[in-house]
């Protein structure tokens, strides 16, 4: 082969091994760089507040929370008098066994007169009809609250 070839194929092979350099320092930068700002979230709309109950009834307890999801433990159902713990611990009064949930996950409270939720900081976050918990919201009769995999409908 002649020596001009060689020459050429030489530095056309360290050009490509620069420029092989080159994208991977790129890439290692674009990972430590601080992603951009998400924009601001949209504000959540406003929750409907169930009425009040009428002075001549008086509401006993906060209803029921009866898992819907999954299958192997739909039906069982939870009394809400004052305040309910969600959560994998032990201790928690609706301990779930679900590794998409925490140990101190959530809390469901009744509160003049009306029924709470509350998320304690969970890394896979509660959800309420498909929206995430980051303030106490209220719950009505109907709504369903998801935690990990498992979905619960609050009855009255």
């Amino acid at each position: 082969m002649p020596e001009p070839l060689l020459a050429v194929l030489k530095l056309l092979c360290l050009a490509l091994l620069y420029l092989f350099f080159l994208r991977v320092l790129r890439a290692v930068w674009a990972e430590l760089k601080p992603p951009p700002p998400a924009p601001p979230p949209a504000p959540p709309a406003p929750r409907r507040r169930e009425p009040a109950p009428s002075k001549g009834r008086r509401r006993t307890g906060g209803g029921h929370l009866v898992i819907v999801a999954p299958s192997e433990q739909k039906g069982r159902s939870f009394e809400l008098n004052g305040e309910l713990t969600v959560g994998r611990a032990a201790g928690c009064q609706v301990a779930l066994e679900d590794n998409y949930v925490s140990q101190l996950h959530a809390r469901v409270f009744t509160r003049d007169g009306g029924v709470w939720v509350e998320d304690h900081g969970s890394t896979n976050g509660t959800y309420l009809n498909d929206q995430r918990v980051s303030a106490p919201l209220a719950l009505r009769r109907g709504d369903q609250l998801k935690v990990g995999s498992t979905v619960m409908e609050l009855k009255r």
